[in-house]
């Protein structure tokens, strides 16, 4: 059965897609843990980061950080940080987090509470600012 990422990616539910290759695709988090955290993931489902093949692996980090760049462009935080826990959906994905101060809690568990009007906004500031 598709993971819901891959539904995702499919386009049979909805996204506020901030890019995509042809091997790639960036989106919002429902869930985010800062304004404008972002979750990359490789098109191909794979459950474990660690099983996709080394040149999968690189190019998912390449674009990865190509979106870190357009995070740090739009939205100026300190930097953008990087998890990778991977439990919560059978498919590979990287968490980008924007970290807006030195004390900021930089973690998944902790919800940013922020409206479809202000998701969309995000999502068009950091795709303009993504250079693939």
């Amino acid at each position: 059965m598709a993971s819901i990422f891959t539904k995702i990616i499919d386009g049979n539910i909805p996204s506020y897609k901030i890019a995509e290759d042809d091997a790639c695709y960036a989106f919002l988090d429902i869930n985010p843990a800062a304004k404008g955290h972002t979750l990359v993931i490789p098109k191909k489902e794979t459950d474990y980061l660690f099983n996709l093949e080394p040149d999968e692996l690189s190019g998912l980090t390449l674009f990865a950080q190509k979106v870190a760049c357009g995070i740090d462009r739009a939205l100026q935080p300190i930097r953008t940080g990087l998890i990778v826990e991977g439990m919560e959906v059978p498919h590979a994905h990287i968490h980008l987090i924007p970290i807006y101060k030195p004390s900021q809690n930089f973690s998944l568990g902790k919800k940013t509470d922020l409206d479809e009007n202000q998701m969309k906004e995000l999502a068009r500031r950091i795709r303009e600012e993504v250079r693939l």
